[in-house]
C-alpha cells in the first residue's frame, strides 16, 4: 500500500512540476529550457503510473486523479502562494475518501 501511495505522489509531483515549468515558459516568459525540462518531466509522468500493481488502468488513473487534486491544492499553497480556502480543503478531503474507497474497498 505504501508503494502505491508513493508512486501516486511521485506521479503527481511530476505532472504538476512539469506542467508548472511549461506554464512559466509560455505564460511568464521564462527561458525555453523551462519548457524543455517541463516537457521531459511530463514524459516521465506518463511512465510512472504504469509502475502501479493495480490491474485496472481506469481505476489507477481515477484514483490518481484524486491524489492529483490534493497535490495541486498543496502546490498552489506552497509554491504559488495561493492560500486554499475551506472549500478547497473540504474538496481535497472528499477526494481522499473517494480514492481510498476506489483502491482499498474489499472486492470479490
Amino acid at each position: 500500500m505504501m508503494i502505491a501511495i508513493i508512486l501516486f505522489i511521485i506521479a503527481g509531483l511530476a505532472e504538476i512540476g512539469g506542467g508548472y515549468l511549461v506554464w512559466l515558459w509560455l505564460r511568464e516568459a521564462k527561458p525555453m529550457w523551462y519548457g524543455l525540462l517541463g516537457s521531459a518531466i511530463l514524459i516521465a509522468y506518463g511512465v510512472i503510473p504504469t509502475l502501479q500493481k493495480f490491474p485496472s488502468f481506469g481505476r489507477v488513473y481515477a484514483a490518481y486523479g484524486g491524489v492529483f487534486i490534493i497535490l495541486a491544492v498543496l502546490w498552489g499553497w506552497l509554491v504559488d502562494r495561493k492560500t486554499p480556502d475551506v472549500y478547497d480543503w473540504v474538496g481535497a478531503g472528499i477526494c481522499i475518501v473517494g480514492v481510498s474507497i476506489m483502491l482499498w474497498a474489499p472486492r470479490s
